[in-house]
């Protein structure tokens, strides 16, 4: 079972002028099966928070704990945090030159498992993960990323997603950018992830028409480094209605 926990996290970001403090105690706990919705605004750290779970050295944590199955990741390197069951999906995929999607898929599964996927099984799952997301078989040959559409690359992240079926996944505005054909297409990805009911997600988002087709089992509003507020799929309605504005000003007065 893959339980995230994250108990009053601390983390400044490493900048020319020195760190400055962007988490401010931030207290998470997601659940086997559960998703988490993560909204707020430009700013507020959402992003920081991901990376700085995922081991991003520009996010030093100065403080707290996040934890996935009773493992601390933050002593941990990005690479142990990924085989600890960890998984990423970035707001911008970068481009990776002269390696291509297949190779990279059969090298990062092969460092999580400890050995080589079967060629032969193995090329019929990148195949059909590929369809699902309606990339064509051909991508497996592209370097990663490289020449994709914003499109293409959520949806090469959502099939990654599958292909390596981490315990727990951070998603980072998956959402931006993409049609809303894109949109349908990376959020039946995320739902059958999610429905194998033993794997936890956080889904960071700016807006809730990503909710429309993936439903959120709690949502968390997110102000100046710290959770404000959280509920269901009613608070998403309530933001779609009456933005963060509320939140802001209620945060600074504080």
């Amino acid at each position: 079972m893959s339980t995230l926990v994250i108990s009053d996290l601390h983390v400044d970001v490493l900048t020319e002028e020195g760190p400055k403090p962007i988490l401010k105690g931030v207290n998470l706990t997601v659940r086997p099966g559960e998703i988490h919705a993560i909204m707020g605004p430009n700013g507020s750290g959402k992003s920081t928070l991901a990376y700085a779970i995922a081991g991003h050295p520009k996010y030093k944590i100065t403080g707290g704990s996040a934890t996935l199955d009773g493992v601390e990741l933050t002593e941990l390197t990005v690479d142990e945090r990924a085989r600890a069951g960890l998984f990423l999906a970035m707001q911008y995929p970068v481009e990776v030159p002269g390696v291509s999607v297949a190779n990279f898929l059969r090298t990062a599964k092969t460092a999580l498992d400890g050995e080589a996927p079967k060629v032969r099984t193995w090329v019929k799952d990148v195949e059909g993960a590929l369809q699902r997301m309606q990339l064509d078989k051909s991508f497996s040959g592209r370097s990663v990323n490289e020449g994709f559409s914003g499109g293409e690359k959520k949806r090469h992240e959502i099939a990654q997603l599958e292909l390596l079926n981490p315990k727990a996944a951070i998603l980072d505005e998956t959402d931006s950018g993409l049609d809303i054909d894109a949109l349908k297409i990376v959020s039946e990805g995320v739902n059958h992830y999610s429905a194998q009911g033993d794997r936890a997600v956080v889904l960071i988002t700016h807006y809730t028409r990503i909710l429309r087709y993936i439903d959120p089992t709690f949502v968390h509003v997110f102000v100046d480094g710290r959770i404000v507020a959280e509920g269901g799929r009613e608070l998403a309605e309530k933001l779609e209605d009456e933005g963060y504005e509320a939140y802001v000003k209620a945060a600074a007065n504080a």
